[in-house]
């Protein structure tokens, strides 16, 4: 099988390193605009070889698209000379800007994902075998995908260890603003609150599990976050304005002193690790 991974950081690097257990006779093909990132691949093995041009993943058996969103849009609008075998698969965050954009001469050659997983660090160097090990991954409008896609997609991501979830695009996204983008808003926030004070080195020498927790993910990178919350603006905002109104609230229990309210405030939040 001929797989070619563009975008070399965290995602597609961990997804070279995992397929390579799964299958034998393989060869990976790597694409990335970032010459570090593909000299680093190289040498980290990750990849067989660097493609110079998208003209060489013609007759690939796979392809997949683990760069930023807006990228994904993009890129996939240069594919379209693809063989009608060829299964594309974007690892992007955001889902129905991506699949509204895809040329319908490829539609059926595109299988639209969401692995569910990720750490803050990104780069070749970043890469983890089992990364996708016993994570999520959705797909979405699996439907408009062709028949052989996704068969390839199922077979392929039930082998790394994913347990497969489907989604309508629309409904994806207003689901992970709550709890993919939102999140990493709020961990930006609490960063920059903590920056902005007179003398934040003091206040990181206190900083404890629960700040090191919730301030992790502001490591991110910004350019794959500006271009989430992009996308799916209207839908992060949403989650954005449902959070503050939980904030305000929790701010009006503890100015009025109220602390039975906010007990019981806090045990109902308590009651989330019960679905989890």
């Amino acid at each position: 099988m001929r797989v070619g991974i563009i975008g070399l950081g965290l995602m597609g690097g961990s997804f070279a390193l995992a397929i390579r257990k799964k299958y034998e006779d393989l060869e990976i093909v790597g694409y990335d605009h970032n010459d570090q990132h593909t000299l680093e691949a190289l040498e980290l093995g990750l990849v067989d070889r660097v493609a110079e041009e998208l003209s060489e993943f013609r007759d690939f058996d796979l392809i997949v698209l683990a760069i930023p969103v807006d990228a994904i849009v993009a890129t996939i609008k240069q594919l379209t000379f693809v063989s009608p075998k060829t299964t594309i698969i974007d690892f992007g965050s955001t889902k129905k800007k991506i699949v509204d954009e895809v040329p319908e001469s490829i539609r059926e050659n595109v299988v639209a994902s969401h692995p569910m997983t990720g750490t803050e660090k990104f780069g070749p160097s970043a890469a983890i075998e089992n990364l996708y090990r016993g994570k999520v991954i959705v797909f979405c409008d699996i439907e408009e995908s062709g028949t052989h896609q996704a068969k390839l997609a199922r077979e392929l991501f039930s082998k790394l260890g994913m347990k497969i979830f489907y989604m309508d695009a629309s409904e994806h996204d207003k689901h992970a603003a709550y709890i993919s983008h939102m999140p990493h808003a709020l961990s930006f926030s609490l960063a920059n609150s903590v920056m902005n004070q007179e003398n934040p080195k003091a206040i990181i020498a206190l900083a404890g599990g629960g700040f090191k927790d919730m301030s992790r993910i502001a490591k991110s990178s910004p350019n794959m976050w500006g271009d989430i919350f992009r996308q799916n603006r209207e839908n992060v905002l949403e989650a954005i304005k449902s959070f503050r109104k939980e904030l305000d609230f929790c701010e009006e229990l503890i100015r009025k002193e109220d602390w039975d309210s906010l007990y019981s405030w806090m045990q109902k939040a308590n009651r989330l690790h019960d679905i989890l």
